[in-house]
């Protein structure tokens, strides 16, 4: 069984930004407050403690008492119940992941982030023991990007959910869930697990009245026993911490200033979030529309909604529950209510996180540690099996497929397919030519280099031939490699965003959660190949 581990560097799925912030690259270390290292997370917990504990407590009994009515219409563990108890106390704090509410978990990489945070937490707690830490996933109910999220892989199956919507997901109706269920139900077949998989989707969707609450047994349901707790932050009373910022966005529109000063330091990147003047949107049940300022007036963009300076502070303080945070002010409204240290995000989220150091600064909140969650390759026994008889390493199968099949091809064939001793030979001689034709007229010198490059060229186009002839006569063990490479690497893109854990869970059950438990370590840089 291949051996070998990759660091995320290495593996080419992710962009220069990330690859330098782990690097620790020193042009960056602008951009984030701490790196995650268990030395800075002992500042952090100093940090974070005396920042947020002095106006803190009734911000912690505000949390409790939202999570507890949260909790309330499901049955959970005593675990995760004393989890939220211990948010009331000053030497709690949280790690926290977030995610699009995608059906049925959407792909692979939901279990990834949860399992981080559940991890970290874990691991944090034995470096300090005097600490506690509780592992937190934010749901993102506020979002309103339906087709993102209506919708799981399985089988290379598309499963969807069509429905007309606006407004903030998590308020949506499960309403028409049993149709899509119909089709998880024949697709995933029998057998136990299968059995477990089809009552967990009917529990959470068909049983629930909302997309927030299914998706908030269903994350329950796989992570009751490490006590995970699930947020809904789309609440009045969490939303009454938040009013300050809120009016300082209407009023300041301080984010878009220093957003904008920060994004000299990206200019070598690709900027992940540009910041709009007003980072809010007004939402209801079916509406979710950005605020403007144009005129002397606040509007809400396709509505006719319209306010005074005077009447949308008002509306703040009377409903600051109709005031939703875009991505790049989310951030913030997360680090005010909770007692957090770390948030762990995909590549896409730590780069718009590298956007907010300044914004945070200004606003005299403390900077989360951020972390890149652990990212996985799922192999079965069999298709390990299969890379050690075709003497691939997990390196090679990371490779672009083109690249990979040019290095076997080479390694397979009886002779050398490198034509480079014989262009160095050819250079050698035209050495000679070069010295000849300096000496006469310049038209000649031409000449010599054109026919060095077209003899060059020639041995190049013989060398592909050559690679591509052997390629014929390997096609056989070529098309294995191929076929084990498509399997692990659907579409040639990573697996954690293409398949839906039921797709392993079917075979594998319970264990595929327990061994992404025992196996993912947060703090590691390294891609983690997991096999079941």
């Amino acid at each position: 069984m291949p051996t070998d581990c990759i660091s995320y560097q290495e593996s080419g799925y992710f962009s220069s930004l990330i690859n330098d912030y782990l690097n620790e690259k020193p042009e960056l270390k602008a951009l984030y407050h701490r790196f995650p290292n268990m030395e800075n997370f002992k500042l952090q917990l100093e940090e974070k403690g005396n920042n947020f504990n002095g106006s803190g407590k009734l911000k912690r009994e505000v949390l409790v008492s939202v999570l507890e009515k949260q909790y309330d219409s499901i049955v959970t563990s005593e675990t995760t119940l004393n989890n939220i108890k211990l948010l009331n106390n000053s030497n709690t704090f949280t790690v926290t992941t977030g995610h699009q509410l995608n059906l049925f978990t959407g792909p692979l990489y939901f279990l990834y982030k949860i399992v981080s945070t559940i991890n970290l937490c874990k691991q944090l707690k034995k470096e300090f023991p005097e600490n506690n830490f509780v592992p937190i996933y934010w749901m993102a109910t506020e979002d309103h990007d339906f087709e993102e999220i209506n919708y799981f892989s399985l089988h290379g199956k598309k499963i969807s959910w069509n429905k007309n919507t606006s407004g903030p997901v998590g308020r949506l109706s499960t309403e028409g869930l049993e149709n899509v269920f119909d089709v998880f139900e024949l697709e995933i077949g029998h057998g136990d697990n299968a059995k477990s998989l089809k009552e967990l989707f009917k529990k959470a969707y068909i049983e629930h009245a909302t997309l927030a609450y299914a998706t908030r047994y269903l994350a329950n349901e796989l992570f009751k026993n490490e006590g995970l707790v699930v947020i809904d932050a789309d609440d009045t009373d969490l939303k009454k911490s938040f009013i300050p910022f809120i009016k300082n966005e209407l009023l300041q529109q301080t984010a878009f200033a220093k957003v904008n000063e920060t994004t000299p330091l990206l200019e070598s990147y690709s900027v992940q979030v540009n910041p709009r003047e007003i980072n809010l949107f007004y939402i209801e049940d079916n509406l979710r529309e950005r605020i403007v300022f144009e005129n002397g007036k606040y509007s809400v963009l396709n509505t006719k909604l319209t306010f005074s300076e005077q009447e949308i502070l008002k509306e703040v303080e009377n409903h600051p529950e109709k005031f939703s945070p875009n991505v790049l002010l989310r951030p913030l409204y997360q680090e005010v209510i909770l007692p957090n240290l770390c948030y762990i995000g995909g590549g896409g989220e730590l780069a718009y996180w590298l956007e907010l150091k300044s914004f945070f600064e200004s606003q005299q909140v403390t900077f989360p540690i951020v972390l890149l969650r652990n990212s996985v390759l799922l192999a079965t026994e069999k298709q390990a099996s299969k890379a050690d008889k075709l003497q691939l390493t997990w390196r090679d199968l990371f490779l672009n497929q083109q690249e990979l099949l040019n290095q076997k091809t080479k390694l397979l064939s009886d002779f050398t397919i490198d034509f480079s001793t014989q262009k160095e030979a050819l250079k050698k001689q035209f050495e000679e030519l070069h010295k000849l034709a300096q000496a006469t007229d310049k038209s000649f010198l031409g000449a010599v280099k054109a026919q060095e490059t077209k003899q060059i060229k020639g041995l190049e186009n013989l060398e592909k031939r050559l690679l591509k002839a052997e390629k014929r006569v390997h096609q056989e063990q070529l098309n294995r490699i191929i076929s084990l490479q498509n399997e692990l690497f659907p579409n040639q893109s990573l697996q954690e965003r293409k398949v839906n854990f039921s797709e392993f869970y079917v075979e594998f059950g319970v264990e595929l959660i327990e061994k992404l438990l025992n196996e993912l370590k947060p703090l590691e840089k390294e891609f983690k190949v997991v096999v079941l």
